[in-house]
């Protein structure tokens, strides 16, 4: 046991300081009511395994109906993903977005399970309020995690892909790619390591129109302004914010103020569309 222990630690120790690409393992799941699911669990030592409940699924169910339209912008290996994809069923559609090249070979491999239960589109693109070229940064050399620029910074780490990655706009997207399923959006989810206030405004329009739930992060890293600001992206489109403590059904939630906003240094939050 010990010397698993030291292992672990010398390899999640590597993972921070030497990159490396590592493979995934399929995994089988049987939940009580969705039945066998399958995920593709990344070997990055600093990524633990994820392990599916049917608390897990049901609690995208409170918020997407079957057969409609969800959003995952940052969906990183597909954690959520898969997730928010079952909640739909096959008959529905999640389309998934995480710019890491090596997140996203993971992301793309959950897309390509559960075929009998899901229907997922991943691109590898950054959801952004202005389309462009932007910077890609990590703390750890393996990219476990990370988040974008616009300029080359440190803000996410030192750890920076050698290439640039594209942003697109959310909106525009979906009008040239998906206009059919736009009346049928339900939920979007956004967790891009502070930079969600700004995919939340660029979706504004979408917001308006549509008025699907809204998931979002609230980042170690922002100020109390920034904090304040990320609050007006929502509740200025008329939103009642919630506090949540994990993505379980039947998990501890509470109503969001704006003086909520700096007591919790790294929580997430969901948006309610007022009726």
């Amino acid at each position: 046991m010990l010397l698993d222990y030291i292992k672990r630690k010398l390899a999640r120790k590597k993972a921070r300081k030497v990159f490396q690409e590592y493979d995934y393992e399929i995994q089988s799941f049987d939940l009580s009511t969705d039945g066998k699911v399958q995920f593709a669990n990344w070997k990055n030592p600093l990524v633990p395994a994820f392990i599916i409940t049917q608390a897990d699924v049901d609690f995208f169910k409170q918020f997407i109906p079957k057969g409609s339209l969800a959003i995952d912008v940052g969906g990183n290996t597909g954690d959520t993903t898969v997730l928010m994809s079952l909640a739909a069923g096959k008959e529905g559609l999640v389309i998934g977005f995480d710019p890491n090249p090596y997140v996203f070979k993971i992301l793309e491999a959950n897309a390509g399970l559960n075929k009998d239960k899901t229907n997922i589109v991943v691109l590898p693109y950054a959801v952004t309020d202005k389309e462009g070229e932007f910077y890609y940064a990590s703390s750890e050399a393996s990219f476990a995690n990370g988040g974008i620029t616009d300029q080359p910074s440190a803000y996410h780490g030192s750890h920076k892909l050698s290439t640039t990655i594209k942003g697109i706009n959310l909106e525009k997207h979906l009008d040239q790619h998906y206009p059919g399923w736009l009346s049928k959006i339900s939920l979007i989810k956004v967790d891009v390591e502070g930079y969600d206030k700004e995919v939340i405004k660029s979706v504004h329009p979408i917001l308006e129109k549509y008025r699907p739930v809204v998931i979002a992060e609230c980042f170690f890293k922002l100020t109390p302004a920034e904090r304040e600001d990320l609050f007006d992206s929502l509740a200025s489109k008329n939103y009642d914010l919630f506090y949540f403590e994990d993505f379980k059904a039947g998990t501890e939630t509470a109503p969001l103020s704006k003086a909520d906003m700096t007591k919790r240094k790294h929580f997430n939050l969901y948006a309610l569309p007022r009726k």
